[in-house]
């Protein structure tokens, strides 16, 4: 099964200044989305096998999308997330079909190991439906610094019968992260939690 995709947005958020101090080196957001058709839109299906296939074409079209946009190498990734809002037609169980069995796994290829789950929403909305992509450290969950999330949305999606897929990787944590816990630099990344 090849995904059908309408339309492909890449973003990259950068963030110079906070609270009027300057960020060095600047924090940055890559999100890459997907417009796609929803293969099961407007029917009752037992099985979401298609759904599943398309969760793991999207998982590495996305998350190589994320990193050449950041201009960095894949061990440079330091977070994720993924998203999925299901239009008209469709079910929430959709989005879950795309993001959780099999998108994790090329995800992680895309950016060099990964051992902590991949952080996820899921919702369904009309047309310009925003999704926050939650985001959190790749190799160990417990990193309060990349404790963030970053908006995607795209202003004509979903359509009745499509789905958005959004998967968001950076090169860093939060701006000016203070709040204490485990240290990016003190990650063992022996169980994707420390």
């Amino acid at each position: 099964m090849t995904v059908q995709i309408r339309k492909l947005i890449v973003n990259v958020e950068e963030t110079r200044r906070e609270m009027g101090r300057p960020v060095e080196p600047p924090t940055r957001k890559a999100v890459a989305i997907a417009v796609i058709v929803n293969p099961y839109a407007g029917r009752d299906s037992e099985h979401l096998d298609e759904l599943i296939a398309i969760g793991e074409e999207l998982g590495e079209l996305l998350g190589r999308r994320c990193v050449a946009a950041l201009g960095i190498e894949p061990s440079q990734a330091q977070s994720y997330g993924k998203a999925a809002i299901v239009g008209e037609g469709g079910e929430l169980e959709h989005a879950a079909a795309i993001l959780h069995p099999k998108l994790g796994a090329p995800l992680r290829r895309a950016v060099e190991k990964g051992a902590a789950l991949v952080p996820s929403a899921k919702k369904m909305g009309g047309m310009g439906t925003a999704i926050d992509v939650p985001l959190g450290h790749k190799d160990a969950a417990f990193v309060r610094s990349h404790f963030d999330a970053v908006e995607a949305r795209v202003a004509d999606a979903p359509r009745a019968g499509e789905i958005v897929v959004a998967v968001a990787v950076t090169d860093s944590g939060r701006p000016a992260p203070r709040i204490g816990g485990l240290q990016a630099h003190e990650i063992k990344g022996e169980d994707g939690l420390r």
